[in-house]
């Protein structure tokens, strides 16, 4: 028998899957016609492969009308589809141009420039579909993450929840495998739940592929609950994603679907409404609410922003102080020289400008509660003065001798560590000690990721109201873009960003490129589009000013958007006829009707208006 390396044709055959074997009699293989000789490629049975001229594509071409990364091929479980990576010349499947992924039969011919690939299966007896393991189904989530990056498409996940009761796993499985497409998948992630990977299925076709389900099972197990979960606008990572799904389904009615976002926890606090989806988050709020029931002093720690005022507030409304005052004290926004005046009160003529007699806030919250913002910035003075009026209940003005009596509750809170800074001797160890009876760490936004979407939709639509202007839409760079940034001013920064491009976008969609630019700047230049400045700058030789330009992909993305419009005004609205009137593939134009905000089936379920 000949090596290969004396015969180059039967090098070229083989796979390139690192695992399994072209004998397997499962697998796809492509005959690739470049120039004016030909070769075969067998592709994996699972998994991806970039096409081009780049030395990375692992089905490299060398014709000049191929793209460096021309196009990609995807197999799931021997079901290959491929998809246009922008290339200059596009990519065609059967002669027609393809954008977007496009799913292949054996025996259509895919050309790359003027380069043929021709897929080929082998004829094989169909193997019954069984669910994943948890392994395999983290790797499928996280190529599904990578796909959904590249292709700027949202995919979605249901859980599933059985009763309690004995559960026939394999007719189960073989029951919502039926009702599901090939490149879908299934996983078991606990005893009694059931994952379900679906790709390019945002939220109104993955609810319409759970209420599907819940006919089918209705059957076997009619007190099913469904949760819903769709990337980025409930987390960018596959823990994230799946958490969110599961808390829905534990948390819906039988019988029914919920979406992670239906399932958010509104607590309504007076004119205060707090969104919690994050378990760390929902575990603080029902310790906030035990402590409340006594009158212990309380310790909040947290980075600035991320929500200490709220959590204080939670502990005044759930005591029996709630119909009493609630006193918010910034102690680091007050001047030394002041800040016991502010809290304890003067007399008349105590200092200089002292004319009239003055209330402390301690005093004015007779009854109720205040609130030390960082508590860490008080005076050594003011601090002994604090010490004592929770010692002994009583007060004294500035200039005063008599001694008042109080009855509040303090809860602080702080982004320093009074720990270490008492033991530093910059803060009263035993003042610490009375401030944190009890000390609750609130976490940042950043360890909150499904509350990152969840919140970045509420604020928006919040500002967009408040303006009274239409509401906005967030595209998939921008999500991306909230999601990958680490949040330094946690969810006041959030809340900033939102009312900011509320106020300056004059489109209907959010772009990446919109975005303040230290969280646009997360995703390379690639993945957004660059803000083009209004107008260039001239040199003292020029009178016309340079032209302003706009990046190519936003102005493709408006040209889509209105070719949509005008086909389906001439189609009446049946958007079969206007995808044929744009040569656009159904499939595509349904995704994409939904991802510009156009027709009235679109995604526009988000969250209330929220404050932080």
């Amino acid at each position: 028998m000949e090596s290969d390396a004396r015969n180059p044709s039967l090098a070229a055959t083989r796979s390139i899957a690192s695992s399994g074997t072209a004998q397997d009699g499962d697998r796809c293989y492509l005959l690739v016609l470049e120039g004016g000789s030909s070769r075969m490629v067998h592709l994996p049975r699972h998994g991806m492969v970039l096409i081009g001229r780049t030395t990375e594509a692992e089905l490299q071409l060398h014709d000049d009308s191929v793209s460096r990364r021309h196009a990609r091929i995807t197999v799931v479980d021997g079901e290959a589809s491929v998809s246009d990576l922008s290339s200059y010349n596009g990519t065609r499947v059967n002669g027609e141009r393809i954008s977007g992924s496009h799913e292949l039969s054996s025996g259509d011919v895919v050309s790359v420039g003027d380069v043929l690939l021709v897929l080929h299966r082998t004829l094989r007896e169909p193997r019954p579909r069984t669910a994943l393991s948890k392994e395999a189904a983290l790797r499928r989530l996280a190529e599904e993450i990578a796909r959904a990056k590249e292709s700027e498409r949202a995919f979605s996940l249901l859980v599933l929840r059985f009763s309690d009761g004995p559960i026939d796993r394999p007719k189960l499985e073989q029951t919502v495998l039926g009702r599901l497409r090939l490149i879908d998948a299934i996983s078991w992630v606990g005893e009694r739940e059931l994952l379900l990977i679906l790709p390019e299925q945002e939220l109104t076709m993955a609810r319409r592929v759970g209420t599907e389900l819940l006919g089918a099972l209705s059957g076997i197990d009619a007190q099913v609950r469904i949760g819903l979960s769709t990337h980025l606008r409930d987390g960018s990572d596959p823990e994230t994603l799946s958490g969110a799904a599961r808390s829905a389904a534990a948390s819906a009615k039988p019988a029914t679907i919920q979406s992670a976002a239906e399932a958010v926890t509104r607590l309504t606090m007076d004119d205060r409404e707090i969104l919690l989806a994050d378990p760390a988050m929902l575990g603080l709020f029902d310790l906030l609410k035990r402590l409340a029931r006594s009158d212990i002093h309380v310790l909040i720690r947290g980075e600035t922003g991320a929500g200490k005022e709220n959590a204080a507030y939670a502990v005044h409304y759930f005591s029996s102080r709630r119909d009493k005052p609630f006193i918010a004290v910034n102690c680091a926004a007050i001047a030394e020289t002041l800040i016991e005046s502010e809290l304890f009160g003067h007399e008349r003529g105590a200092f200089s400008g002292a004319t009239q007699s003055k209330t402390g806030l301690l005093e004015a919250a007779a009854g109720g509660t205040v609130f030390l913002d960082e508590v860490g910035e008080l005076s050594a003075s003011a601090q002994s003065k604090l010490l004592r009026a929770l010692e002994t209940k009583r007060i004294t003005r500035v200039g005063d001798v008599r001694e008042r009596e109080i009855d509040i509750r303090i809860v602080a809170a702080t982004h320093r560590d009074l720990e270490a800074l008492a033991r530093a001797k910059q803060f009263r160890e035993d003042l610490f000690f009375r401030l944190g009876a009890a000390t609750v760490i609130l976490p940042p936004l950043r360890e909150r990721p499904r509350e990152v979407g969840m919140l970045g939709h509420s604020f928006l639509h919040s500002a967009c109201a408040r303006l009274r202007r239409s509401q906005l839409l967030l595209s998939h760079s921008a999500l991306r873009a909230l999601c990958a940034y680490l949040w330094p001013g946690n969810v006041r920064e959030l809340r900033n960003a939102m009312e900011y491009v509320a106020a300056v976008v004059t489109g209907s969609t959010v772009e990446a490129h919109h975005l303040p630019p230290a969280i646009a700047s997360v995703l390379s230049p690639s993945e957004r589009a660059e803000v083009s400045k209004p107008s260039q700058e001239r040199t003292s030789s020029e009178s016309v000013p340079a032209p302003a330009f706009r990046p190519v992909a936003e102005e493709l993305r408006e040209l889509e958007r209105r070719r949509m419009q005008e086909a389906l005004k001439a189609s009446s609205g049946v958007r079969k006829q206007a995808a044929e009137l744009i040569s656009m593939p159904l499939r595509t134009f349904t995704l994409k009707l939904k991802q510009y905000g156009l027709g009235a089936d679109s995604d526009a379920e988000s969250a209330e208006p929220s404050p932080e």
